[in-house]
């Protein structure tokens, strides 16, 4: 009999779902924690945007584009919204 944990009804599911399609999934629960970034890049377990991978596929998808524009773009995209309504903060990046 299967359980019914959390585990194996949502995070599982989810993880091949994303692997399926294309994303790479990593078992982070043993993820350290350091100044500069830990495994995963993060200082803390508050950064929720990997940082050093938005940098790096920013700058892959919009080759020829001068660094202050790709700055420009990160800093848009980790402007903090959290004092937004869910349907505001969407409309703020989707323009909707």
């Amino acid at each position: 009999m299967t359980g019914y944990s959390e585990d194996e009804l949502i995070e599982q599911p989810a993880i091949a779902l994303l692997g399926g399609l294309g994303w790479e999934t990593v078992n982070a629960f043993s993820e350290t924690f350091v100044p500069g970034g830990g495994t995963l890049g993060r200082e803390t377990t508050e950064e929720v945007v990997l940082v050093p991978r938005l940098r790096a596929k920013l700058a892959s998808l919009n080759s020829g584009v001068p660094e202050e524009a790709l700055r420009l773009a990160e800093e848009e995209l980790l402007r903090d919204r959290s004092a937004m309504t869910a349907a505001a903060a969407n409309q703020d990046v989707y323009g909707c």
